[in-house]
């Protein structure tokens, strides 16, 4: 049969295999024909459907379709067994949307006004409590509990919730959105606006609310789960991961763009629940269009499993009636705005303008009133179209499950709420609407009540030995406890021994390592301890052959569920490329934001699965504080602890790379986190010191500090030099608050300065310290500035005490103390702007001077990049001799004769650092 008669198969399926049985195949194409020509297209088209579902069952190679129509996934018929009260949970699932009404409601009061949202819950509200009363399991659960990524704004509901079972009182209610100021018996009570692990560490254990992180937060954590249990760390086969998304924010790129890492890896533990209001924050998310079959076609190409809960079952008699489609063609057509809009208006309404717009349908009605129209419902409002959907989920394996559910925002608030455009910014009640949403919900409060006080109208609960909330109570303990919950005791951790960080103190010798190699080295003999070892977890954006991390692929092994089932080309080689499902490393690609998600599911795990693990994230540092900020953000507010690693840093260290790579600026972006202890180490001992500290800070339970919840970033070199061994009687706690002397300069009899500097700098300090003696009689000592940050912070400390505590003694600064007595004026320099050093300027007495890599990074060698910023060691003297001539202490002249003499303004006469090493 020729190519042009037969025609491509089109959507995926081969279009070059050779008919090896022609008859056959014209037999299936007549039967085919037949059914149409018999049984009609509707008819044809079902059994068409059938069969791709069976040959799909069969595991026949045949593409699913990426939309099916405007109805719900799973038949009326195939619905399963509610196995729970469904009056019963109707009447507290009443009880729970006024009370989280009613809470932001009288946060509203004039003396207070702190804002809230109310109706993205009263619209979700069935979603959740089908999962709290039939899914969610609590941290009780023999299995260890699931993990739920709750929405944001529907964070009402799950006080309401905590109000019935007894775990927030009215007073606490009242607190909402007013942590600082409301006060029970003189302690601050209030609660978070939104899930806040960090403010209410013992209730909230996602934060969501910043749009796009949720859905990658819960992959990764969904993923992370998978890896315990494969390298044998923690069962966790009975967990499932639960997210619970806004369709108006799955426009945000993060909230898709890891997807396809979630089918790439089978996560059948992990489920998204989509509410589907069709509503973003200001208006309809898709007018023109349909929200839900643009999901449901994006995550089926992702690779996931789809189920659709459109409508509920008031709908189902009227689409079986449908014999010839024409409900289900108008369900298709319609689009969101329209659906948006017949919830805004009446039953007449959606007859004449729904209905009506075909007589098959308009006839369909012609029996129903008006009212019984308007209460044919979304499928996310009907308990058993939910439960039908999320078991399904549960039960489906190999892929990961979304749920699209259509609700209506503002669900049950009354006409000024329901479906408007305005209502998520609507904050409180009128008393028409206030009774109107009681008389809706048959809330037992009376209009006096109500009346009394419209700003405050009382909350609602019968009673802890009410048949109903004994009935709620019942279901939670048998799931294994309430939930939202967050528990952070855990197993303990035996630390690492001093052996582990001898490779760091001896140093070198005669050999060039990068600052890179140095920690590489370290965390090598890290991972070789046998008790602690287990616990590292590697993560590394495809960038491990640039930080020379290839040696780990070996024996710790790379990350990935389905083992390794090709013949890797590098076989033969000593670093082969080996992936295990028992595999150690995460290794997630050239995505920076996963890498986020990765880390901060690994460094919650003591407080989610009570195992300690220790996330090591090393990165290209443009690609950190820059470009996933938000995401770190969010694990600093999910009390996420582990090590950050900026490698290749600096303005002018990653030679060639130029404007994109050049970082000058992530210290100053990791200032703005108050979880973020930022280091720019030198050298390897100091790595080791700081990576010790950490980890003392954060697992053991002798260290004195309060605050163990916290994200070292540690930024790293790829210039090779020389590392020196660590001196004999290092200043220690020097290294750990940010600065200490390294080197003494001569006795001279001239003038001294001080030479401060960080991380890659401190080769440039060192030079202009020979320079200074050599050529000009100044003597310098050098400092080794291993964080500007905490300096600053140690230094805002003591401002922040004595402007509170007036009358004791000032405390001085450590950087100060440090400093006390050092004679001449100083000199900072860092590779990064002069934002940086200039951080604890307020806190020197001496006359203070910062070098830095303002502007943008260019592409060049490592000196003439730093002379062309003017921060290398020439650079460095020309300053220093410019202070001392400011204080008079040398002529003027003479810095003009320095200028001239390292020709400054010469590109080419940079000579501070070398171009060996990776350049990118």
């Amino acid at each position: 049969m020729a190519r042009d008669e037969a025609g491509p198969i089109l959507n995926g399926l081969p279009s070059q295999i050779p008919d090896i049985d022609p008859e056959e195949t014209a037999e299936w194409l007549e039967s085919l024909d037949g059914l149409v020509d018999e049984g009609g297209r509707t008819r044809a088209r079902y059994v068409m459907l059938s069969l791709l579902q069976r040959a799909r069952m069969r595991n026949v190679g045949v593409p699913s379709l990426t939309a099916t129509d405007y109805i719900n996934t799973i038949g009326p018929e195939n619905e399963p067994w509610f196995p729970g009260d469904e009056e019963v949970e109707r009447r507290y699932r009443k009880w729970l949307r006024w009370n989280a009404a009613v809470m932001v409601h009288r946060a509203q009061r004039p003396d207070i006004g702190v804002g809230g949202h109310i109706s993205t819950y009263a619209g979700a509200a069935t979603l959740y409590e089908v999962g709290f009363n039939h899914f969610f399991r609590g941290k009780n659960h023999p299995g260890g509990g699931d993990q739920v990524f709750m929405q944001g704004h529907a964070s009402p509901g799950m006080y309401a919730r905590a109000f019935l079972e007894g775990r927030l009182s009215e007073d606490q209610l009242d607190g909402f959105r007013q942590q600082a100021s409301h006060l029970i018996d003189g302690e601050p009570a209030g609660l978070a606006s939104y899930p806040h692990p960090r403010h209410m560490p013992d209730f909230w254990e996602f934060p969501t609310v910043s749009m796009g992180i949720g859905p990658m937060n819960s992959i990764y954590q969904a993923q992370f789960n998978k890896y315990l249990d494969s390298r044998g760390i923690k069962d966790t086969k009975d967990q499932h991961v639960w997210a619970f998304l806004g369709d108006g924010e799955m426009d945000e790129p993060e909230s898709r763009g890891l997807l396809q890492a979630a089918a790439n890896d089978e996560l059948d533990n992990l489920t998204f629940v989509i509410n589907c209001n069709l509503q973003r924050l200001d208006g309809p998310v898709r007018g023109n269009g349909k929200i839900v079959q643009e999901l449901e076609s994006f995550f089926r190409g992702a690779g996931w499993n789809v189920i659709k809960v459109v409508w509920g079952r008031e709908w189902d008699p009227l689409l079986a009636a449908d014999r010839d489609g024409a409900l289900v063609n108008l369900m298709n057509k319609t689009p969101d705005g329209d659906y948006q809009t017949y919830k805004g208006e009446s039953g007449g309404f959606v007859r004449d303008n729904f209905f009506g717009r075909d007589p098959r349908t308009k006839q369909m009605v012609e029996d129903y009133s008006d009212e019984q129209i308007w209460n044919l419902k979304r499928g996310g409002h009907d308990y058993r179209k939910v439960y039908a959907a999320y078991k399904a989920a549960m039960e489906h394996t190999g892929q990961p499950t979304v749920v699209l559910a259509m609700t209506v925002k503002g669900y049950g608030l009354g006409p000024h709420f329901e479906a408007r455009n305005a209502t998520h910014q609507m904050k409180k009640l009128t008393l028409e609407d206030l009774k109107l949403f009681r008389d809706h919900l048959q809330i037992p409060i009376d209009d006096a009540a109500l009346e009394a006080d419209p700003y405050a109208p009382p909350y609602y609960h019968p009673g802890a030995d009410s048949p109903e909330i004994q009935y709620l109570m019942d279901r939670r303990k048998a799931l294994g406890g309430p939930l939202p919950e967050r528990r952070a005791k855990h197993a303990e951790l035996q630390l690492p021994g001093e052996k582990a960080y001898e490779v760091v103190k001896r140093g070198s010798g005669k050999q060039e390592i990068a600052s890179t190699m140095a920690f590489v080295r370290l965390l090598k003999d890290l991972m070789r301890d046998k008790e602690f070892g287990k616990r590292i977890v590697p993560i590394i954006p495809d960038e491990a052959r640039t930080f020379g991390m290839d040696s780990f692929f070996p024996t710790a092994k790379i990350y990935n569920p389905h083992g390794q089932n090709y013949i890797s080309v590098d076989r033969e080689l000593f670093l082969t490329y080996k992936e295990s499902a028992q595999g150690q490393i995460l290794h997630v690609g050239i995505n920076e934001a996963g890498a986020m998600a990765g880390f901060t599911a690994a460094g919650t795990s003591y407080a989610t699965h009570g195992e300690p693990m220790i996330p090591i994230y090393i990165f290209y540092s443009m690609f950190g504080f820059q470009r996933t900020g938000d995401s770190i953000w969010a694990a600093a507010d999910q009390m996420t602890r582990g090590f950050l690693l900026g490698a290749t840093a600096g303005r002018t260290t990653l030679t060639g790379e130029g404007l994109q790579h050049g970082d000058g600026h992530s210290h100053l972006l990791a200032a703005t986190n108050p979880a973020v202890v930022a280091y720019d180490p030198a050298f390897g001992y100091e790595i080791g010191h700081i990576m010790r500290d950490g980890l003392a800070r954060m697992y053991d339970p002798e260290d004195p500090r309060k605050d163990p919840d916290s994200i070292y970033y540690i930024t790293l070199y790829n210039e090779p030099m020389v590392q020196p061994a660590e001196p004999e009687n290092l200043d220690v706690e020097g290294v750990l608050k940010g600065i200490y002397k390294l080197e003494d300069g001569p006795a001279l009899d001239g003038p001294k300065v001080q030479l401060l500097a960080s991380g890659v700098a401190v080769p440039w300090a060192l030079e202009a310290q020979e320079l200074l003696q050599e050529d000009w009689g100044v003597s310098a000592d050098v400092w080794s500035v291993t964080s500007w940050n905490e300096l600053r912070r140690d230094g805002m400390a003591a401002d922040e005490h004595a402007f509170l505590h007036p009358e004791e003694e000032p405390r001085v600064p450590f950087v100060a103390q440090q400093l006390e007595g050092a004679e001449g004026p100083v000199i900072a320099v860092s590779d990064y702007m002069r934002g940086v050093p200039d951080q604890i300027r307020q806190f020197i007495k001496q006359d203070y001077a910062s070098l830095g890599a303002d502007g943008f990074a260019i592409s060049d060698t490592r000196p003439a990049a730093r002379r062309y910023f003017k921060i290398d060691g020439p650079s460095m003297v020309v300053r220093a001799l410019l202070s001392l001539a400011n204080a008079g202490s040398i002529e003027r002249s003479k810095v003009t004769e320095a200028i001239e003499k390292y020709r400054l303004h010469d590109v080419t006469a940079g000579s501070s650092g070398n171009n060996a090493g990776e350049s990118g």
